[in-house]
């Protein structure tokens, strides 16, 4: 009887086959990755030389609300003919080809798993045709994640339930350029397929709220920590995007401005909207030194309240994830950049940010601070991609960041 293939025998030989028969690698496989003109570590020729180039990134996951974590995601970039005929003229005559380069698309696939048994997989694709002007991006996924609930705005927990959420999703934006302009117009799709339970049912039992809470809210706060739920949309966007670099931006502005509707009629079993508003400024302000903005709301209008998976919440560096959620967010985040030389960078950045279930309680609502420091290093110089570390300080936790290109998106 023919034994079944392990996956484990098979991945290890794919690699080995693949390394075999690429003879770029057999001809000196690390010279791709050392840049002629100062020597350094530089995946640009591997990339550009490979019709699908990849760069494999570790996720190494620190965020506390999942007790950490080890996964990784490859990108797969995708240069057309034109845009290679452009990168070697601008590297012929500059010295800085990345700010003449048409961005490349880009595909990602990822899987993460973590130190309190959550997990997931999924990939993605970021496309640019007709020169930049229609852009599409799109991914999906499954994940399973268990994740400490705190609350909802104002609506906080006596004690955080653990709450085990299995969703499937799909996320989609298609967006095309207003003439000559820097402005964008389109669509969007969203969908997720959940299943929302309490880690241990007793994590229900008794009082989870405050008394001033009980009565108003815990048969819907109980509901929403405890069900089955589709959520699907339809939306319009705007974007104005005047960066040097979709990855790794210098300088320049990004704002998007979203509103999604979620539908019964397209088969969202809640009827509710969901504005989102971010602003991305980067400016350089000496030859050295770089500053940038990144200002961001989110508004759920909504008679009630949502599954904590469909809530806005704060996202930031030093920040749990999921830890601060509303119908109503706000975030501002500033960094400041030093250019040690053409590969090297150090950063310092701080944020602040509040959630809170109405715009009135917004106004009153905790600012949430965390800040911290960073660095960068030039992993691709075609492509003007970046890679490094944050360390950063929030109210409850020290949190670390793996990043690739910027880390705000």
């Amino acid at each position: 009887m023919t034994k079944p293939y392990n996956m484990h025998h098979l991945i290890p030989a794919a690699v080995i086959l693949f390394l075999i028969g690429n003879s770029a690698f057999a001809e000196g496989f690390w010279d791709q990755f050392k840049d002629p003109d100062d020597g350094r570590l530089d995946a640009s020729n591997f990339l550009a030389d490979n019709a699908y180039g990849f760069l494999p990134m570790p996720i190494i996951i620190t965020d506390p609300a999942v007790d950490g974590g080890l996964g990784l995601a490859g990108l797969f970039f995708h240069e057309t003919d034109e845009q290679e005929e452009k990168r070697l003229e601008a590297l012929r005559n500059s010295e800085d080809a990345s700010k003449f380069l048409l961005t490349p698309s880009v595909s990602v696939v990822a899987g993460a798993v973590t130190g309190n048994d959550s997990w997931f997989a999924g990939g993605g694709h970021m496309g640019f045709f007709k020169q930049g002007r229609i852009r599409y991006m799109g991914g999906g996924g499954y994940g399973d994640v268990n994740l400490d609930f705190f609350g909802f705005g104002e609506v906080e927990m006596i004690r955080p339930v653990e709450l085990n959420t299995k969703a499937f999703f799909i996320m989609q934006s298609l967006k095309f350029q207003v003439g000559e302009s820097q402005f964008f117009v389109g669509v969007a799709q969203q969908y997720a397929n959940a299943s929302i339970e309490p880690g241990s049912l007793g994590d229900l039992v008794g009082d989870i709220l405050p008394p001033e809470w009980q009565d108003r809210w815990e048969n819907l706060v109980r509901g929403l920590l405890t069900q089955d739920v589709v959520t699907s949309a339809l939306g319009v966007n705007l974007e104005f995007d005047s960066r040097d670099n979709f990855f790794s931006p210098r300088a320049g502005y990004n704002y998007k401005l979203e509103h999604l509707w979620f539908r019964d009629a397209i088969g969202s079993d809640i009827d509710y909207e969901l504005t989102s508003l971010s602003g991305l400024n980067y400016w350089n302000v000496t030859d050295r030194i770089r500053a940038a903005l990144r200002i961001g709301a989110d508004r759920a209008s909504t008679n009630g309240l949502l599954p904590p998976f469909a809530t806005p919440g704060i996202v930031m560096r030093g920040l749990p994830t999921l830890r601060y959620q509303g119908n109503y967010v706000a975030v501002a985040e500033t960094e400041l950049t030093w250019q040690i030389d053409s590969r090297w960078a150090v950063l310092g950045f701080v944020g602040s940010g509040r959630a809170a279930n109405s715009f009135d309680e917004l106004k009153d609502s905790e600012s949430r601070v965390a800040k911290g420091v960073g660095f960068r290093y030039l992993i691709a110089k075609r492509y003007g991609f970046e890679m490094g570390l944050d360390v950063a300080r929030g109210p409850e936790e020290d949190i670390i960041y793996i990043q690739g290109g910027t880390a705000w998106r």
